[in-house]
């Protein structure tokens, strides 16, 4: 099978992955064979590439935005699941003892396996995935549709949760306004928050806009009021301190990525008043889930631009130069 291969860190414009021919994966006792449809490009493979995540295995396939039909069956996997299509996440295993799995907190689990970074994912056109661990997709999606829901929606939901407005609703800050930005800000919307988007291209602010944003401008700019919470996606750290400059009293910030650079020169009195910072760290089953069904309301529709398996390196550059509005996904199959 065809696969793509990273084999040491390095600059994306180095053009470090390779296409290979490797062999088929055997899936084992509850894992099933996935024969890969389409996989999107996140952020987080820019930053394993690039060696800013510490890496856990070598050779890698990356890829965790994956949309697949299962081919075969694992030993002990219910038959039902053969041939359905399927999505598999960040998250690929929890081992269900740790104190953090037993409190529902699968995210934290300390003995996790992740999908395109610590076991190969699916920048191939097969992989095997844990059968509890993949997610049927709802039918009014396109393989390439879904799968930023996998990453970039899904993590973005987990974090639009953590800001505790859905329970009590309220201004929503959003600060980047990239792939999972644009998935969030239909779910906020649809539940009654009011969504201001922080972003320094005025094509994004249009779009935010258009999107049904009540404002958006640069990120250094004063909304007209102060923000209950704040999601910054953008993986710099000022940022985050322009975001804590524009909360309301009690209000929280939600760092929603998994690489940031320094915060730098946080003054005590950006966090007075009970302001709180939380950072998010992967997702849940329970996160992916939900998400699937409250973008489906909400009418969640990803804009996506496509590149080959072959062109990997051509896509990886431009979502680090020229980010474009929407998600990156290869197709596979």
């Amino acid at each position: 099978m065809k696969a793509v291969l990273l084999e040491k860190p390095s600059p994306v414009e180095e053009k470090p992955l390779k296409v290979v021919e490797t062999s088929e994966p055997t899936p084992k006792e509850g894992e099933v064979l996935i024969e890969v449809k389409c996989c999107g490009v996140c952020r987080t493979d820019l930053h394993i590439v690039e060696g800013e995540l510490p890496l856990q295995k070598l050779p890698l396939i990356l890829g965790h935005q994956i949309v697949g039909v299962v081919r075969e069956l694992g030993e002990g996997v219910d038959y039902a699941l053969k041939g359905l299509r399927v999505g598999v996440p960040w998250l690929y295993w929890s081992c269900g003892k740790c104190k953090f799995c037993l409190e529902g907190f699968e995210n934290l689990c300390q003995n996790a396996l992740f999908t395109g970074y610590s076991v190969d994912g699916g920048y191939a056109e097969m992989m095997v995935a844990k059968a509890e661990y993949v997610h049927a997709i709802p039918s009014s999606y396109s393989d390439l549709e879904a799968a930023p829901l996998f990453c970039g929606g899904a993590i973005g939901y987990r974090a639009l949760r953590l800001t505790g407005l859905l329970e009590k609703k309220g201004r929503l800050g959003i600060f980047g306004f990239g792939s999972s930005a644009h998935m969030i800000l239909p779910v906020a919307m649809r539940k009654g928050l009011e969504v201001y988007v922080f972003t320094e291209s005025e094509s994004k602010v249009k779009q935010a806009l258009e999107a049904g944003a009540v404002w958006a401008g640069p990120t250094r700019s004063d909304p007209p009021a102060k923000l209950d919470a704040a999601i910054v996606f953008a993986p710099a750290g000022w940022v985050a301190i322009e975001a804590l400059k524009k909360l309301e009293r009690g209000g929280r910030l939600v760092l929603a990525g998994v690489y940031m650079t320094p915060i730098e020169k946080l003054s005590y009195e950006l966090l007075w008043h009970e302001r709180e910072v939380k950072s998010t760290a992967n997702v849940t089953r329970r996160d992916v889930g939900e998400f699937l069904s409250e973008a489906e309301r909400a009418g969640v529709k990803p804009i996506v631009k496509t590149f080959k398996l072959d062109e990997v390196n051509e896509a990886l550059l431009e979502l680090k130069l020229r980010p474009p509005a929407g998600s990156i996904v290869l197709t596979v199959s």
